[in-house]
């Protein structure tokens, strides 16, 4: 069995793919835009000029895939109730990873030291994605 984030950016999924490659190194294995594939169903219409929004992409993010998409091209995200948590190696990775992801972003806890890691801290990013990021050593 396999679980793997989905996230919807709402008309914004090739800035935040952009966004990811530069703050994680995220790399593409998959990008499909919707003037790419089928004609939508009924009820599943998109605004006018949305064939370039991506339908659906996947990226690595280290050791796992995450996949994302424009959706319905609403321009509203609403990322509740989870966070992607990244564990990094080591304290100096983990505050790297932290600004890049918090750059445009709102932090919630700054990284620190805790007592069940030397570096934890959250943030949402640019896109409102919650992060949980945590220096395994």
């Amino acid at each position: 069995m396999l679980i793997q984030p989905y996230l919807f950016f709402n008309g914004r999924c090739e800035e935040a793919i952009d966004f990811y490659r530069r703050a994680l190194g995220a790399e593409v294995n998959m990008l499909l835009r919707y003037k790419d594939g089928p004609e939508p169903g009924p009820g599943h219409a998109l605004p006018p000029g949305s064939g370039d929004k991506v339908m659906h992409a996947s990226l690595r993010i280290g050791e796992t895939t995450v996949m994302a998409s424009d959706g319905f091209c609403s321009g509203k995200t609403d990322f509740q109730g989870f966070s992607l948590s990244l564990t990094l190696p080591d304290v100096a990775a983990a505050e790297r990873a932290f600004a890049a992801l918090a750059d445009g972003g709102q932090v919630r806890q700054p990284l620190a030291k805790t007592f069940f890691s030397p570096g934890f801290g959250m943030l949402a990013d640019r896109f409102g994605v919650p992060w949980m990021v945590l220096a395994a050593a």
